[in-house]
């Protein structure tokens, strides 16, 4: 079979383009996954820097664990207390906050432990703790489930001691929210994943906008002084992309039924 001089020049140029192609690991949360954001994200990453993004989709704990081994150049997480810790240990260079949402408690259509009337997130899981109607957690140390023990904790309850109607499932945000729609049961998530989670079955969002609930993202490069092979010039250059009005217009543009998902609130440097 004969090939055109053009087609063998096109053929070289596209097989150039490939070969140039740099690409960088990050660990991001399920919950950042889940929304479907990523979707919209990653070609434009490409499209504009030429940088092909792999992720791990995990939850924040191993995430944080990841980025401390040097398996991945950056991470992309939302739980402050132990984001700071991660770069009080050294493992990362500097935090830089992208976007945020908020967390949202999901229940039963008809929300038989009267959360939807709650004063407060802890006044809400306190109700249904009383009610003892079942309560599906992540389990997993991710950003998601980090809050939500610190919620239970603002309530002064301790999750540790609930019996048989609390159920840590140790899953990421889709399979959990899966797991409460199966059980009609209480589950506390963010509200990107709820928006884009499509199995509601009878759950309904029944209480959010207390301040506590808020939800923040930062990527964090991994220290290259540790791990010296990590591709620390690439996980800035995904940073300065992230806080790129590029990425505001896409961040703040994506929306299901109307809804918003997330608010870029980086601020450029």
């Amino acid at each position: 079979m004969r090939f055109s001089k053009i087609a063998l020049a096109t053929a070289f140029v596209m097989s150039a383009s490939i070969a140039i192609a740099e690409e960088i690991k990050v660990a991001v949360t399920t919950s950042f996954h889940n929304s479907g954001l990523s979707d919209i994200l990653l070609p434009a990453i490409a499209e504009d820097i030429g940088l092909d993004v792999q992720l791990l989709v995990v939850g924040t704990g191993q995430a944080l664990r990841l980025g401390e081994a040097g398996d991945v150049d950056a991470i992309l997480v939302h739980s402050r207390k132990a984001e700071d810790a991660f770069l009080e240990a050294g493992y990362g260079t500097h935090r830089r906050e992208i976007m945020y949402n908020d967390f949202v408690l999901i229940g039963p259509n008809d929300d038989p432990a009267k959360i939807g009337s709650a004063e407060n997130a802890a006044s809400a899981l306190t109700l249904i703790s009383y009610a003892e109607t079942p309560f599906v957690s992540r389990g997993d140390d991710s950003g998601t489930h980090k809050k939500e023990r610190a919620l239970w904790a603002s309530a002064g309850l301790d999750d540790s001691t609930f019996e048989s109607w609390y159920r840590s499932v140790g899953a990421g945000m889709g399979a959990t929210l899966n797991t409460a729609s199966g059980m009609n049961a209480y589950v506390m998530s963010d509200r990107a994943s709820w928006l884009n989670f499509g199995n509601k079955g009878d759950l309904a969002l029944l209480f959010s906008g207390d301040p506590v609930l808020f939800n923040q993202y930062a990527i964090i490069p991994v220290n290259p002084k540790l791990h010296t092979h990590v591709k620390n010039d690439l996980a800035n250059a995904l940073e300065e992309w992230l806080v790129s009005d590029r990425a505001r217009v896409l961040i703040d543009g994506y929306t299901i039924n109307g809804e918003t998902l997330f608010t870029h609130n980086a601020v450029a440097e």
